[in-house]
């Protein structure tokens, strides 16, 4: 490896996997390894998994110089003193410092976040969102997460709880979300959700759609990726499942626009690329939804970072910690 300077460990880590990488001071996902997790069993059981991971990118690369390590964890957790708190999805952990654990098992600082707040960060620092002081991101996938960002740094509220705008909700009338809450963006706007009402359109039209075609007739198969290979095709309702999913977009960023007014908004996940090519729909259409009269010049990008946001994200937050640190002195 031939690049100069100080690196970041950035390191990802999920229900099954612990995903790391060594990421350059410009953002450079340059190196990246994949290990399993050990959700279930004891905390030094999970814990080592992610030592496993460090090892792995350090021995992968003896020369870089490691100025920091960054974790993206499911939450709860705690960002400002680094302890994962009692994640659903990470039973193995409770109350567990993390952040320390790490900085004392490699001798250099750490820090932990939720990926949702770090991918956001690596966008501002790093990606779409780079020379705007204010950003909001959202990443659609499985849920829908989102970040704040003001000058650099991620906006955590009173108790680091802040920025749960997937759960924001738009219809009280609307189905339950998994969070208890009824019409939450989330339960009606994620992968999942876009999918379930693709099957319930398909069982009520009396047309026949390409989604049928390309699951063979099991229905119930339909997923997101579904949709969008039938509308990228021509399928009309296709096209009709995913205008209405922008529609509800529309709805929830124009609230977000008049409680935050960023300089940029910026779409991420594994959904945010099909959502991409309804940035035209959904800014045409913010108008009615948000009562700042300049709704509309506010950008709408599409994330830089795609499998690869939890290691920037995760190595985000050394360089800011380190930025901070400096401009505090």
């Amino acid at each position: 490896m031939n690049q100069q300077g100080p690196m970041y460990l950035g390191i990802d880590i999920g229900g099954t996997k612990v995903a790391a990488g060594l990421v350059s001071h410009d953002g450079e996902v340059l190196y990246k390894t994949r290990v399993p997790m050990s959700p279930q069993g004891d905390a030094s059981a999970g814990f080592n998994a992610v030592k496993i991971a460090i090892d792995e990118a350090k021995k992968a690369n003896p020369n870089a110089t490691i100025a920091g390590i960054g974790i993206c964890s499911p939450g709860p957790l705690d960002p400002k003193t680094g302890v994962v708190i009692n994640p659903p999805n990470l039973p193995c952990w409770r109350n567990f410092p993390l952040a320390s654990e790490v900085a004392k098992a490699y001798g250099v600082p750490a820090r932990v976040d939720n990926d949702a707040n770090a991918a956001g960060l690596a966008e501002a620092i790093w990606g779409a969102a780079r020379g705007y002081a204010n950003v909001f991101y959202a990443t659609i996938g499985t849920g829908i997460g989102t970040g704040i960002v003001f000058n650099g740094r991620i906006y955590h509220g009173r108790t680091g709880a802040a920025a749960e705008g997937g759960h924001m909700s738009i219809d009280y009338h609307a189905p339950r979300c998994g969070c208890g809450k009824r019409g939450c963006i989330e339960a009606l706007a994620s992968g999942p959700a876009i999918a379930a009402r693709a099957r319930k359109m398909v069982a009520t039209d009396k047309g026949r759609s390409k989604m049928v075609d390309l699951v063979q007739g099991n229905t119930e198969a339909i997923t997101t990726e579904t949709v969008a290979d039938a509308w990228r095709a021509g399928d009309p309702l296709a096209t009709e499942v995913l205008r209405e999913t922008a529609d509800l977009l529309t709805i929830w960023l124009g609230n977000v626009i008049d409680v935050l007014e960023p300089d940029v908004m910026v779409v991420g996940g594994g959904v945010g690329e099909v959502v991409s090519y309804w940035f035209p729909h959904i800014t045409e259409h913010l108008p009615k939804w948000s009562i700042n009269q300049r709704c509309s010049e506010i950008p709408l990008k599409l994330a830089h970072y795609s499998a690869d946001a939890g290691i920037a994200g995760a190595a985000a937050l050394c360089l800011s910690a380190q930025n901070a640190s400096a401009a505090s002195q």
